[in-house]
Parts: C-alpha cells; structure tokens; sequence
C-alpha cells in the first residue's frame, strides 16, 4: 500500500514559453527585428516544450565521445555525439542562429537572431558554441575574399550536414576556432605554432592547441607565426582532394560544465591552412571574430538569467511553507524580484547590442563605435553577474535545487562559462579600458547612448555624472578597471531600463544598482518596490 501522498510539490515547468519574455519580444519590436516575432514565438514554444528540454537533459547526460582511431588502427579524430545533439543542432541551424543574418539585409536581421538565440539557448546552452562561432566567423573570413565568396553561402545555409567531408561538397558547414596555446592562454601574442609558406600559396602549419572550441566542426580559425608575424589561417578539416587535414585530436576536455558540446586539444603535424588577412595581423583579423562570440556571451549569460529566474519564481508559485505560496512570503518576493531585475536589465543590454551590431552591419559608424565599448564593458559585467545569480535562484527551490533532477544544477555550471570564454573578467575589464585610451569616438558614443536618458531619473544622472568623473581620473586606471567597469555597465543598463523597460523595474534598479540602497545578497531590494508588477514580468 501508499505510505505517503506526494504533495506540495511544483508541477513541471514544462511545457513552457521560453519567448513569453516582455523585455525580449518589446524590445525586438522597438529595434527593427518586429517582422521575426512569429518566428521567435515558435521557437520559444519549442524550446521550452517537452521534447526539447529532454533533448538538452539527455545530451549533456551523454557527453561526446572522441574516437582517435578506427578498428583497424587508422587515424580519424571522429567525436562522436548523442542523437539528440544533432537533433538540436539542426533547429538551431534550420532558424538561422548561425551566420544566417550575414545573408539577410532586412533591417533587424542580427536584432531576430539574438532573439532566436536567446529562446532556443534555454532548451540547451551548450551546442550554441559551435553556433556562436559560424555566426562569428564569417566578418573574420571576409579578410580573405575568394575563401569568403566560397564559404560564406555554406556557413549561412539553413541544412545543417554533419560529418567528415570536403566542404564545397556538403550542404551547410559549421565553424570553429583554435586560438589558445598552453603557454599563453589568453596572451595569444606567445603564440608557437608555426606557419611555412608553401609553393601554392597555402602555409603549412605545425603546434600545439591547448583549447579549440567545437573540434567537430568542418573548418576553423587559427593563429599562427609566419615569416611576418602573428597571422590568421583557416583551415579545413578535410582538404579539397578529399584527404584528411593533418589536424589530430588529442583529447576532450572534462569540463566543469557546457557537457554536451565537445572543446578539445589538437596538434597542427604540417595541417593546410590558407591566409585570412595579412601576415602579421592575425590578431586584428581574428579579433573580428572573438567580438562577434563576445555578443553571444552577453546573449547566452542573459538566458541563462531568465531560465534561472523562470525557474525559481515557478517553483515559489507552487511550493507552500508557513501557511502561505513561498512566493506570497514577503521576503521570497525580496529575492524573487531582485532576480528578475537582474534579468531584465541583462535581457535590455542584449537587445541594445544587438541593435548596434545590426547598424554596424550596415555600416553606421555611430553603432560601429557604442558596439565597440558597450559591448566590452557589457560582456564583462552580464556575464560575470550569471554564476551568483544562478546560486541564488538554486537556492530559492531548496534541497530540491541541488537535485539533478531540477536542472538547476546544470544551469550553475553552466553559468561561469561565458565570463571565461572570450576573454575572462580581467581580460574583458582592460579590453574596455584600450577602447577608452585608442578610440575616442567610442566614448563619445557611450555618453551619447547614455545621454539620451538624462533627466528622467536624478540617480541615474548622478551615475552618469560619477562615469565621467571615473574616466577623467586616470590614476590607477588599471588598478581601478573593474571598477570603472562595473559602473559604466551598470549605467549604461540603467540607460536602457529608463529609456524603453517597464517603469517598476527601472524604479528599482536606479534605486538598489546605481543609488547603492542595496546589500550585497540578492533579496536586498528596499521597502517600497513595487515586487507586484516586477514579478508580473515572468
């Protein structure tokens, strides 16, 4: 017989709405990309629906598999993948959330597909990797123009084509990059590998990559020493005569997180690769494409921030402690509505990025310069708020939280990630200071952007006011980087909260993030916010 009713328990989230998001639908809608709303609605509904959110579970439950060799000893550096890896690749790449926008000129085009990120990201984080960088690749590639022009039409296809072919060949290609070398990590200027020029104009490249992200991929981005410099190559996996690159993989990396998806270590023994840019400026070239994964960073942080914060406010919805919902309990509103903040204020940043990478895009110089510094300082600040938010909103569903079952784990361990990749805190935090010292027009543009909300709220002047003065003051700068930082990303979502979010949530945040009337814990908010309407927001 039953010894007990199970009760008091929350409901599967799913099925779910991963779009039914106001910060995100209004603010494609405000940015150009109004004509893609059907589009990223179903999606949401497919990501948070049942099969999908199994997909995501099951994939980082059965981790890639590196095959080195065949059955007869024949080297192939084959990753293998669980089949609803490949199921979550191909809606990915079907919707366009790769290169896609590169070949659409509607107005919005990159303002739909951070939308579509976003949504599609909270079914599973970790294949948005291998998107993110054929998304990114493709500004870098055009510094080579024929292999641009050869390409580009497969990165942006919509057929996603698993397996080991010669690309002109396949149906849609996707992309990676191999930048880091053990010995210098993020200093890629200690880069070893080398390149020799051969006769037909290919280089032939030789060393030792401690991180290549997507291994799997069908070509990628690299950094080796020419004859004049550090320079950018790509190469493919498999050559245009149908042999194998001599690209040997290694091993896998046990990570802490981002399970699914494959990063790996790879040796170059003479691999083909073919110039992108000029010998000597593979940074400058590359670059282009770390910018392009720093956006994705901003997205999928801001993702990871709503799913957290969908999650803990439903279970409150459907957990009772003391007599009452947990989330009737003033002090879980506290918590609660301090996440969502967060999580609006995230989601607000992306979309203004988003909006300036579209202009950009398009040539606008003044969208060019505000991407150029608000994305440094966004990327440092979004991402580097995701592992704390994430603990928190754990915490809200108790022991059932640290259970495997909920997905709250996964979620956490998820969440340094993108404060790591493409740069960590420190990384991100002088980026943004070169920005300030070598391009000028840049901060022009971040106090234009930011300008724009003077006069509405008398704290978020006196914020704007307290960024000027941190910027004249270039004692310590260095010292002081995260500091500066912190408060021009601050500010410059505060800018977008007063300007276009809802007016409850802008209200708390010049109050708690930019006034200081805060704690340093989440659920600090203080008295008189209006935690009805902010929580009406998920």
């Amino acid at each position: 017989m039953d010894t007990h009713e199970v009760f008091n328990q929350a409901v599967d989230l799913s099925p779910f709405d991963t779009s039914a998001d106001p910060s995100l639908l209004d603010g494609v809608a405000r940015t150009g990309g109004g004509w893609a709303l059907d589009e990223i609605r179903q999606l949401g509904v497919l990501a948070g629906g049942v099969a999908a959110q199994d997909w995501g579970r099951i994939a980082n439950e059965n981790p890639p598999v590196l095959k080195t060799h065949d059955r007869y000893g024949n080297r192939i550096d084959e990753v293998e993948f669980h089949p609803h890896w490949h199921d979550l690749m191909t809606v990915a790449v079907e919707h366009g959330l790769h290169a896609s926008p590169w070949a659409d000129d509607r107005v919005g085009a990159h303002v739909a597909r951070a939308a579509k990120f976003y949504v599609w990201g909270q079914a599973e984080a970790g294949h948005m990797c291998p998107i993110s960088m054929t998304y990114a690749v493709v500004p870098a590639l055009r510094h080579n123009p024929s292999l641009a022009a050869q390409y580009e039409p497969l990165l942006a296809s919509r057929e996603y084509d698993f397996g080991l072919r010669v690309p002109s060949e396949k149906r849609g290609l996707i992309a990676g990059m191999s930048m880091t070398e053990k010995q210098g990590g993020s200093d890629v200027r200690a880069n070893t590998t080398t390149a020799t020029p051969s006769s037909d104009g290919t280089y032939s490249i030789t060393g030792h990559k401690w991180f290549t992200s997507a291994p799997m991929s069908d070509m990628f981005l690299t950094l080796a020493q020419a004859p004049g410099g550090l320079s950018c190559f790509m190469l493919p996996r498999v050559l245009p005569d149908g042999t194998r690159n001599r690209m040997m993989l290694q091993r896998l990396k046990d990570k802490l997180g981002n399970k699914s998806n494959a990063s790996g270590e790879l040796e170059y023994h003479g691999a083909t690769g073919w110039l992108v840019g000029e010998e000597g400026r593979g940074v400058r070239t590359i670059i282009e494409m770390v910018n392009m994964t720093r956006l994705d960073c901003v997205i999928g942080s801001a993702a990871g921030i709503r799913n957290a914060t969908v999650r803990a406010v439903h279970h409150a919805r459907h957990r009772a402690a003391f007599g009452a919902a947990l989330v009737d309990q003033s002090l879980m509103r506290n918590v609660l509505a301090d996440l969502t903040i967060e999580s609006e204020a995230a989601t607000a940043a992306m979309i203004r990025l988003a909006q300036a990478t579209d202009g950009s895009a398009r040539g606008d110089e003044q969208e060019s310069a505000l991407r150029r510094i608000a994305l440094a300082v966004t990327k440092y600040w979004v991402c580097k708020r995701a592992p704390a938010h994430a603990a928190e909103a754990l915490e809200c569903l108790g022991g059932n939280g640290y259970v495997e079952e909920s997905g709250m784990p996964r979620l956490f361990r998820e969440s340094p990630l993108m404060s790591i990749w493409e740069g960590s805190g420190n990384v991100a935090a002088l980026d943004s200071l070169r920005a300030l010292a070598r391009q000028p027009d840049s901060v022009e543009a971040f106090f234009g952007e930011i300008g724009q909300a003077s006069g509405v709220d008398s704290r978020l002047d006196d914020a704007i006011a307290r960024v000027g003065k941190e910027l004249s003051d270039t004692s310590d700068m260095e010292y002081r980087a995260r500091r500066v930082v912190e408060l021009m990303a601050l500010t410059f979502q505060g800018a977008q909260l007063v300007m276009h979010g809802n007016s409850a949530v802008a209200d708390a945040f010049c109050a708690t993030r930019l006034d200081r009337d805060w704690g340093i814990a989440f659920g600090t908010l203080p008295v008189g916010v209006d935690t009805e309407a902010v929580l009406a927001r998920v």
